[in-house]
């Protein structure tokens, strides 16, 4: 049985939830997500929570029960508190810069980078932390993923991008002859 799939979500103010046909319907103020379900599982809505359970016996409805349910948790979550990630960039003369909706990136390359802001993603940057804010876990993560791709930090003197929270394990580097 899935321990995740049995935990009901709450509902919190201001967030409207509706069962259409068999897909999940999302709504805060202006924005709206739908989670489709795909007939995999069934959904009730009781007391302002709600609730999932398999639609059948069979090993693939129990094994789409808890997912669905960590989905539609995610989607709560987004829309009621976002999420974000935040890179580090070390190296001599590595700079990141917003310009509207493009950040601009120098890490050592012998031109800029420039990455365009998806649309639901704000990109913001301080010194030399960038942190990306969304209310979609995937998109957020994809993004973050993207940037540390351009330069990932490389394991001699920890140059590149990185999430703030990731610790490199550096080597030795080469030994002088005796």
């Amino acid at each position: 049985m899935s321990r995740i799939g049995k935990k009901p979500i709450s509902i919190p103010n201001g967030l409207e939830v509706k069962i259409d046909g068999s897909s999940l319907k999302f709504k805060k103020s202006n924005n709206e997500k739908e989670l489709d379900l795909k007939g995999h599982v069934d959904v009730k809505i009781e007391d302002g929570k709600i609730e999932f359970s398999p639609k059948g016996e069979d090993r693939q409805s129990r094994a789409y029960w808890g997912t669905y349910r960590a989905l539609a948790n995610n989607i709560v979550l987004g829309l009621t508190e976002g999420f974000s990630k935040q890179l580090e960039i070390n190296g001599v003369g590595y700079r990141a810069a917003m310009k509207g909706k493009v950040l601009e990136l120098n890490l050592g390359f012998s031109h800029p980078i420039n990455f365009e802001s998806p649309k639901g993603i704000e990109i913001f940057v301080d010194k030399n932390v960038v942190t990306i804010k969304g209310d979609d876990k995937q998109q957020v993560g994809q993004v973050a993923a993207e940037i540390r791709g351009f330069r990932p930090p490389e394991p001699y003197k920890g140059k590149g991008i990185k999430y703030l929270e990731e610790h490199i394990i550096r080597k030795a580097g080469k030994t002088a002859k005796k």
